[in-house]
């Protein structure tokens, strides 16, 4: 059950064990349920009997703290305080936000005292603030049920109109791209790219509440298949292509053959040239002028061209992810221009010394989400293949999977309005 219309699921209840009299006072903010005959059985909301209290609902206001909240119901300001100091461990009061619905529980004398606060920060769990006799809190996980579901689509525009307007989450996109991250340029996607997905959706009481994982995908992108299996092989889950090796590709260590480290990242470095301190946001390789430069993975040029104290640079986007840069050229390979693909190891320039540099050498610079990261110990995805002696069970895995998806039908597309998202 998933508790965040919990109105209508205790009128539900009410109903089915006989409990019929009752008083509704607007709508779910500010309800009160009245009386209710004497049953056999105990009415349980949450777990808590509550036969001979009053049970209050509401949604959490702009700006309304727990003792905001408790407000009229007969609790003591240190008797608040106790909880919130005992609760933080369970969940923090302060993380209570606008919007998060909330059920009161309270005696039925005059002064209302409460004897529960119940929250539910999220369809899959509640916590339950007690108040009465121990002053304690609690947080309850909801049973979640996994389905497998299929989903596919053709795109148009891009993969989160067609996934969105065919019914597809945000969440199932994203992990979408996750999984095609070294295959797919997301950024270059085109229309008539086609893509189709099995993955285990978390239902709470019936409801969609998240998304577990991908089980297998495919995607057809600029007239290439690519296929990624899900695969737990001793513990190392990960996704393999029909090939069984890992569609996560590793960097290669270094852009360049070199003589020696002439310089680490550092956020505070004295620039031999500008004679001050300064970030230094990169990792400086030490190498004759003429030294081939090579891309560290497969990814697509952004920018190719002389800067400031860059010099001749290059730089590339490898997915989503990942970007680098090589800085300092005596010059750009030919053909190197933003557009261009390049592969893993194929050389872009040359070392030099152009832009603000004492001698000849390469600055590599490493992004990691759009943020500069030291090159040097940013964890990478791994990237090994299957271990032979799994193999056999991988390929059944594989041949279950790439079957089930060769199944699948993908949607006719159809001529929507555009969408300005």
């Amino acid at each position: 059950m998933s508790g965040r219309n919990f109105l209508g699921v205790w009128i539900s209840m009410m109903l089915l064990v006989g409990c019929y009299q009752q008083t509704i006072e607007g709508d779910t903010e500010g309800t009160k349920v009245e009386e209710c005959l004497d049953l056999n059985e105990p009415i349980l909301v949450y777990g808590i009997e509550v036969d001979s209290l009053a049970v209050e609902t509401g949604k959490v206001e702009q700006n309304q703290t727990l003792s905001v909240l408790l407000e009229g119901y007969g609790v003591p300001y240190r008797k608040i305080y106790e909880l919130v100091t005992k609760a933080k461990d369970v969940f923090d009061v302060r993380n209570i936000k606008a919007g998060d619905p909330f059920v009161i529980i309270h005696s039925r004398s005059e002064n209302r005292t409460a004897r529960q606060f119940v929250l539910e920060p999220n369809d899959r769990e509640y916590v339950i603030y007690h108040l009465a006799d121990s002053v304690y809190a609690e947080r309850i996980e909801r049973e979640v049920t996994l389905v497998e579901q299929e989903f596919a689509g053709e795109i148009t525009s891009s993969v989160y109109l067609t996934a969105v307007q065919n019914g597809g989450s945000p969440q199932l996109v994203h992990r979408l791209v996750d999984v095609f991250a070294w295959q797919v340029d997301f950024f270059r996607i085109q229309a008539g790219d086609k893509f189709k997905v099995i993955y285990e959706q978390e239902l709470v009481g019936g409801k969609e509440v998240g998304i577990r994982r991908i089980l297998g995908a495919f995607f057809e992108h600029f007239g290439e298949d690519y296929y990624a299996i899900f695969f737990d092989e001793c513990g190392g889950m990960d996704y393999y292509d029909e090939c069984g090796n890992s569609v996560r590709r590793a960097f290669m260590k270094a852009p360049l053959n070199y003589t020696r480290i002439s310089s680490r990242y550092s956020p505070r470095r004295f620039h031999p040239v500008l004679k001050r301190y300064r970030a230094h946001l990169g990792t400086d390789y030490a190498a004759p002028t003429g030294t081939p430069i090579r891309t560290v993975g497969d990814g697509v040029v952004t920018e190719a061209q002389f800067k400031g104290g860059n010099g001749n640079y290059v730089k590339i986007r490898h997915n989503s992810t990942y970007t680098t840069q090589y800085l300092h050229m005596s010059k750009i390979e030919p053909g190197i221009v933003p557009g261009v693909r390049v592969r893993q190891g194929q050389t872009i320039g040359y070392v030099g010394s152009t832009g603000l540099a004492t001698g000849p050498h390469l600055c590599f610079r490493f992004w990691k989400n759009g943020v500069q990261v030291d090159a040097l110990k940013v964890d990478l995805p791994p990237a090994e293949p299957i271990d032979p002696e799994g193999f056999e069970e991988f390929e059944i895995r594989r041949n279950e999977i790439v079957s089930r998806l060769d199944g699948i039908t993908i949607p006719e597309v159809t001529l929507q309005a555009e969408v300005d998202l």
